[in-house]
């Protein structure tokens, strides 16, 4: 009992569960239920192809019983139940479950109604042409293998799939807390999309549907309305109506009946029919007299006959209603990248597929090439012992053996091993002066072959020229028309479509109320000047954030809690110019005290960018993009905080800019975006600035090219200074002086980078708006004062500063500013908004610059 007691390895019950549950539902999402963005196959899927194709099972042979394909990649490949292996292998065999067949059936492979496959033994099976596009020069070194279960044989990680398997041919699993539901799609049109996108590698999903017009189901029928399309290949997830096809015939005596033809896909078209009989037989609906089903080996044809003056499109309505003639196909395009579960994009998922494809014919080109300039230079000794035929014979005529022959011919003409190897193996035959011809002419397309795999290698534009050619052959050769009909949804209007594309300045107070207003609404003024009302907000609001977007373009919401969360420009409300606006938590899912501290407009390709995060208390973060990718009103997580800390700061960069991160005490520091790695959504990140007791990071800018540092403080005073001046450190330094501060200038509120060609707008907190352009404000030293830029009036101080496109007339007549001025209640008086008087810019000498701490 002892020595067992000594064996027993004590562990904690609950790591434990965790560890192996993880190790568990990884490999069920990577190794059984989910496919590959690159080939569209499961593991199981690629194993029964693999296996078919090592068997010779091509279309050009006999069919072979199903049992023997099911036993070879049980034992060599697939160490599961045979079950598995042979539903996987009958699916790729039914047509009404996939768009292109990949498995050639013989037997009774299922039918529509629900009806399983018989047993293996019985069906016979083999590859179809189209699968063997799938595996086409595999023997290429074109992929990657790996061993299998027992380590005695080799497997492909995945195939070359010389066509877009994944949206072609669609895909469904369900892993341990994901699923996929890709649906299937017409060969020609994704192709098209592939090599517009080949074409225009920045073009965006909308150009990309273009040709790729929706789904296209194996089963035909109906899809209802844009918006789930829209909505899936934008997001990657999306509710797609589908609707049986239906017609209406005439009968003896005046009476109808409705003729179903195709139905949605995954449908079972026996429980459909046995749902419409048993609507009839519970008296819910009338007017039905009978109902068969027709179908045969020509199609589908379920027959529902009506009564007398019985109206079909009323029936049809319940019908649509209650029963399988419609329903839903909840797309979610989830795909292993790089071995990672993703929800992918339309775009996403050719580009990925492109890359694949980029790869594949890279590799087969190098393979290629070594097996051409390995025959040429066998060719070229052969070539070389012709013409040295007598002196050769002599040498091997007086060698011992064949490795002294080999020797001495490596010494004498200088060939090399696999030469003499070669020479030494040439039949007598080969002496014939046709013989020479021949080799020579092979010698002479080799040199040519070897010149084209090198321009291919070297030349990108030239080897997606032959993805493009390789890839539409395939498509010429093996497209069908479209079987699924796209219609309009009656009552769906798109309503992007109807929204014209326009700049709008959208404004977020610090009581949450949130609208937008064209841009032109403000116009440019001198500096110094008094401003347009622009919002009429409650006592004690005022307007905190304020940004320029399109339309048509996403906002990301970034939180004082560190949660991101997305909207269209558009879905946000349009006010007029002195109206509050909604409060924001109508529009966005914000919790307890959670309020908006940034608003980031986002292009709708951002590929290889980062997210760039600080907060308050000194902490930056970088994030790839791509997992804000799939944002919602509900939000998601884009930073850890510490207690009491906040985020404040965002910025999209694209991976090599410049930071320059400010202080409200008027301390700067710049440093290289490098020096910040890389991480999760939830991680924290890293410090950025050491700062005093009480000061805190205000703003974050990327430095860009022919742009200025602007500085601006709380009492409207500010300066433009040369981003040179602030010189680049390491992060988490003490930073240096930014600005020159004193009762008068107030606290630093903003710095940002500008461009002379922009206007700038200011707001103060009791809502007053001022747009001028930046080429009016002065350049000066970093440690300088600056100039007054806006006269604030009372206690108010400026709370938001953005920058917008300078405006081609920036003259503004007096008389229409009083006129817009007078009429708003919350304008300053007459006497305190004249025109700044220059007499009254008082700037102090600029000071040395400080590096050290203020």
């Amino acid at each position: 009992m002892s020595d067992i007691k000594d064996k027993l390895i004590q562990t904690d019950l609950e790591k434990e569960m965790k560890t192996s549950f993880m190790s568990y539902a990884m490999a069920v999402i990577i190794n059984r239920a989910l496919p590959d963005v690159r080939d569209g196959l499961k593991p199981v899927h690629r194993r029964i192809l693999y296996a078919m194709n090592e068997l010779g099972m091509t279309p050009d042979k006999p069919y072979r019983k199903s049992a023997r394909i099911v036993g070879d990649v049980l034992g060599k490949y697939h160490p599961h139940g045979d079950s598995s292996v042979y539903d996987a292998m009958v699916r790729l065999a039914q047509d009404f479950n996939i768009r292109y067949l990949l498995v050639e059936g013989q037997g009774n492979f299922g039918s529509v109604d629900g009806d399983g496959a018989a047993a293996m033994r019985y069906t016979e099976a083999r590859m179809s042409k189209l699968a063997m596009h799938l595996l086409g020069e595999i023997d290429k070194d074109t992929v990657d293998f790996y061993p299998n279960f027992d380590e005695t044989l080799m497997q492909p990680t995945v195939l070359p799939s010389r066509f877009p398997n994944l949206l072609v041919n669609g895909s469904s699993g369900i892993a341990v807390g994901m699923a996929t539901n890709i649906p299937p799609h017409n060969l020609r049109e994704v192709v098209d999309g592939c090599v517009y996108m080949i074409d225009h590698p920045d073009c965006t999903v909308d150009d990309l549907m273009q040709f790729i017009k929706g789904p296209d189901f194996p089963t035909g029928g109906l899809i209802l309305g844009h918006s789930g399309i829209r909505a899936a290949y934008h997001t990657g997830r999306g509710r797609i109506l589908m609707r049986a096809r239906t017609e209406i015939e005439q009968m003896a005596q005046g009476r109808q009946r409705i003729v179903v033809t195709q139905i949605p896909y995954m449908v079972n078209k026996a429980k459909m029919v046995e749902k419409v009989a048993e609507l009839v037989h519970e008296k819910r609906v009338d007017g039905i007299s009978d109902i068969r089903d027709e179908s045969d080996r020509n199609g589908m044809r379920v027959v529902i006959e009506l009564k007398r003056d019985v109206n079909p499109q009323m029936v049809l309505n319940y019908l649509y209603k209650h029963t399988q003639l419609q329903d839903t196909f909840g797309v979610n395009m989830l795909a292993l990248v790089d071995g990672v579960p993703k929800v992918l994009t339309l775009r996403e998922m050719l580009y990925h597929y492109i890359r694949h494809q980029q790869e594949v014919v890279t590799r087969r080109t190098r393979y290629d090439l070594a097996k051409a300039e390995a025959r040429a230079h066998i060719l070229e000794g052969l070539l070389k012992a012709l013409d040295h035929i007598d002196e050769i014979v002599q040498i091997i005529k007086s060698a011992d053996d064949v490795s002294a022959a080999r020797t001495a011919l490596m010494e004498r003409f200088t060939f090399s091993e696999k030469q003499a190897q070669a020479i030494l193996d040439m039949r007598l035959a080969r002496l014939t002066g046709l013989e020479r011809d021949r080799l020579l002419a092979e010698y002479q397309e080799l040199e040519k072959q070897i010149t084209y795999f090198n321009s291919l290698l070297a030349d990108e534009a030239l080897l997606m020229g032959v993805v493009k050619t390789e890839i539409t052959e395939i498509r010429d050769k093996f497209s069908d028309k479209r079987r699924t009909e796209l219609t309009l949804l009656e009552g769906e209007i798109d309503i992007e479509d109807l929204i014209q594309p326009d700049d709008m300045v959208v404004t977020l107070t610090s009581f949450g109320y949130i609208k937008r207003l064209p841009k032109s609404t403000y116009h440019a003024q001198h500096r110094g000047g008094r401003g347009v009302n622009g919002i009429t907000t409650r006592d004690e609001d005022f307007v905190r954030k304020l940004i320029v977007v399109n339309t048509h373009e996403e906002i990301m919401f970034f939180t004082n809690y560190g949660r991101v969360y997305g909207l269209k420009c558009y879905q946000i409300p349009e006010t007029g110019r002195t109206a509050r606006g909604l409060a924001i938590v109508n529009l966005l899912a914000l919790s307890g005290g959670e309020k908006v501290t940034a608003m980031i407009p986002v292009p709708r390709e951002l590929e290889g960018h980062n997210v760039v995060m600080m907060t308050r208390d000194g902490f930056i973060k970088k994030t790839p993009y791509e997992d804000f990718a799939n944002l919602h009103k509900n939000g998601l997580i884009a930073l850890s905080l510490n207690e009491g800390d906040e985020l404040v700061g965002v910025e999209l960069t694209d991976g090599s800019e410049s930071l320059l991160l400010g202080s409200r005490y008027g301390k700067a520091i710049r440093f290289s975006e490098n020096a910040i790695r890389p991480m999760g959504r939830t991680a924290r990140g890293v410090h950025a600035m050491r700062l005093r007791e009480n000061d805190a990071l205000i703003d974050m800018s990327v430095i860009g090219v022919e742009q200025k540092v602007l500085s601006i403080t709380e009492n409207g005073y500010g300066k433009l200074t040369d981003p040179d001046a602030y010189r680049q450190q390491g992060r988490n330094g003490m930073g240096i002086k930014a600005m020159t501060l004193n009762d008068k200038t107030g606290l630093l509120v903003a710095q940002l980078t500008v461009c002379e060609d922009e206007d700038i707008l200011l707001m103060t907190d009791d809502g007053t708006i001022i747009r001028m352009a930046v080429a009016d404000i002065r350049e000066t030293g970093r440690s300088a004062q600056g100039v007054r830029l806006m006269r604030v009036v009372d206690e108010a101080k400026i709370v938001a500063v953005a920058r917008a496109e300078q405006e081609e007339d920036e003259d503004v007549l007096e008389a229409a500013v009083e006129a817009i001025t007078e009429s708003d209640e919350n304008v300053v008086g007459e006497s305190k908004a004249t025109a700044f008087d220059e007499g009254d810019e008082e700037e102090p000498e600029e000071t040395p610059e400080d590096d050290g701490e203020i």
